[in-house]
């Protein structure tokens, strides 16, 4: 039924509104930050229910921006889950500050809270707690951590626009919060990304950094204010504002974003249902604040090659896949830089996960497809 064309591991979902809006930015002849990024920061302070949001160009730019906004830089340490998108560790990097990576939980496959006071040292300075696929991290551990050892806490929720954790919107619980809405998201703007902030102080120097460091004009008594007013540069920023175009795709997938959480939670009820009794697989953990980005299975048994071998049979009917992310302490990079390193939760997290798609509003019978073929490959490859 479906071996005619490719199932994708997810897409965008557009329609009209996002051309009326595109419309409507482009007549307004105002396309770069400006009032369509205000609407879409606007609400999605209001969906986390964040203080202060600021839009960028991707969730690349807001850790980047979120690590010198606290004040990160070389002599510091992060602690980092070792499975994760690059991103995560490299944002640290950035700034000249020390990756320390921690194991995860080999069921979450979020970092493990239980690891993490062993990786503290004095020059601790921070907690990147990453919701992976869309599953809040243990964040009352983490924060009790945090404070309990003066850390700032930054939340990687690249994932996660719409996840919970025990009813707050994650991006909120911590210091700063960093979201992503790479057309993999569930909602997108092609490339984009947003920071969150509770504090008034760190909110101003992200809008500032974002903005190539402007401050704002300079005080009236050295100058009167005028059409001739320039605005002052007290450090080295960034261009990393989002277009008001992104913005306008942004402001109407918004819109969208209850329903294609739902629909999102409705596939993933399906998959567990049609492979919850397929002792071969360790499937995601069953959370109500989980949006399902990705859904991710892991192999209970076997190796990196029969999940290959698995993998290559479901391409062959015509379903894309891929592992869930990368074990990053096994990356040419760190290799070189931090040798020797071995976390063996997160080598299976990268060895043995398959990440299945999750089309916006499939029918059921594509859910049906893929749980079927992927019986059959584990069936072909025992």
């Amino acid at each position: 039924m479906y071996r005619d064309k490719l199932i994708p591991l997810t897409e965008p979902s557009f329609d009209a509104a996002e051309l009326e809006n595109l419309s409507a930015c482009l007549d307004s002849r105002w396309v770069t930050q400006g009032p369509m990024t205000l609407r879409f920061e606007e609400g999605l302070s209001a969906l986390v229910g964040a203080q202060h949001m600021l839009a960028t160009t991707s969730c690349t730019a807001a850790l980047h921006l979120a690590m010198m906004a606290a004040g990160i830089g070389p002599g510091d340490e992060v602690i980092v889950p070792a499975l994760t998108w690059v991103t995560s560790a490299f944002s640290v990097e950035y700034v000249g500050a020390r990756v320390v990576f921690v194991d995860i939980d080999p069921v979450t496959l979020n970092i493990d809270p239980d690891k993490i006071d062993a990786a503290c040292t004095d020059a601790t300075r921070a907690i990147i707690a990453v919701h992976l696929f869309g599953l809040a991290a243990p964040m009352d551990e983490i924060m009790a951590i945090a404070r309990r050892r003066n850390l700032i806490v930054i939340e990687d929720a690249a994932c996660a626009i719409g996840t919970t954790y025990k009813d707050r919107h994650v991006g909120t619980i911590g210091d700063i919060g960093c979201f992503s809405f790479h057309p993999r998201k569930v909602i997108t703007t092609g490339e984009g990304g947003a920071v969150s902030a509770q504090d008034s102080s760190l909110a101003d120097t992200v809008a500032s950094l974002r903005n190539h460091g402007a401050n704002g004009l300079h005080p009236p008594e050295a100058e009167p204010h005028g059409p001739w007013s320039m605005a002052r540069f007290d450090s080295v920023g960034f261009n990393l504002r989002l277009s008001d175009i992104q913005a306008a795709v942004g402001v109407a997938q918004l819109a969208k974003l209850e329903g294609l959480l739902l629909d999102r939670r409705r596939q993933a009820d399906l998959y567990l249902s049609l492979l919850e009794h397929d002792h071969r697989l360790a499937l995601p953990v069953k959370d109500a604040g989980h949006t399902y980005q990705s859904f991710v299975v892991r192999l209970v048994n076997g190796d990196r090659r029969r999940r290959n071998q698995v993998m290559t049979q479901l391409s062959n009917a015509g379903i894309a896949t891929r592992p869930g992310t990368h074990a990053v302490h096994r990356l040419g990079y760190y290799r070189l830089q931090q040798p020797g390193l071995s976390f063996a939760n997160a080598e299976a997290g990268e060895d043995l996960t398959i990440t299945l798609p999750i089309v916006p509003f499939a029918e059921s019978g594509l859910t049906h497809f893929v749980a079927d073929n992927l019986t059959s490959a584990l069936d072909a490859t025992g």
